[in-house]
């Protein structure tokens, strides 16, 4: 679905970032893959080139937006173009109800979860425009449509990421470029193995789930992967939850 594209995905080192740079590779991208996190972005990057793919790291923080800026100009230095982009990238940050919600832990997780998809996808735009167009997958969550106690910086900011992808959509698809929002549920990544580890905490979890279980990483990728090809050609603004039927109750 991907073959010859050059692809870019945020918080690859594990999880579902990791998931989604191994099925792009395996799809036929070649795949940067970037994290602040170095030994784990450089095992994706193994494994991915275990599998026959090609893939290089690039360092960054997506909360900093000359970070973000560097990640581009470095694809298109390697690669000479980028076609398809994760903005995966992304903090639980603290819990704690709004009145009591620290401001720096607030700066924090706004900064990661929401700024840094601003910044990549402000330059990850002009890039694709430059190579006749592109597709950009954004990762909200289920809490991107609806609340949850004792998170509000987690879920203002994907709220955002989905308003903000909307945007972007309207303002760039009649130039070839398709902007989507991804919604997982609870999915098995070190994100929520503090959560995992009460069974009494997973079993509630898991109930709030239709299908009786979490997801896995590469569930999520798999939709990430169709909406960055050709087959996702007539879709574009849109929010895709990734739920097993949590957004359904």
């Amino acid at each position: 679905m991907l073959q010859g594209k050059v692809s870019l995905v945020t918080g690859a080192s594990s999880g579902i970032g990791r998931a989604i740079a191994l099925a792009y590779a395996r799809e036929g991208a070649k795949v940067v893959v970037s994290d602040v996190n170095v030994a784990g972005a450089e095992e994706t990057v193994l494994l991915v080139r275990q599998q026959g793919g090609d893939a290089i790291f690039v360092p960054a923080d997506v909360s900093r937006a000359e970070d973000c800026q560097r990640l581009v100009e470095r694809t298109l230095a390697h690669y000479g173009r980028l076609d398809a982009a994760c903005n995966n990238a992304g903090i639980g940050g603290e819990l704690g109800p709004t009145a009591d919600y620290a401001d720096e832990a607030w700066q924090q997780v706004i900064g990661v979860n929401l700024s840094g998809v601003f910044y990549c996808m402000k330059h990850q735009i002009p890039a694709m425009l430059r190579s006749g167009g592109g597709a950009i997958v954004n990762m909200a969550s289920i809490l991107g449509q609806a609340g949850f106690a004792g998170a509000p910086a987690y879920v203002a900011a994907k709220h955002g990421v989905v308003g903000l992808t909307k945007t972007a959509a309207l303002e760039y698809g009649a130039q070839g470029l398709r902007i989507n929002a991804v919604g997982p549920a609870f999915i098995h990544t070190p994100m929520i193995a503090g959560l995992e580890s009460d069974p009494a905490t997973q079993q509630q979890l898991v109930s709030l789930h239709a299908v009786g279980r979490l997801g896995q990483p590469e569930e999520v990728a798999e939709l990430v992967v169709w909406l960055s090809s050709d087959r996702a050609s007539f879709v574009t603004g849109a929010y895709y939850a990734v739920d097993g039927g949590y957004l359904a109750r």
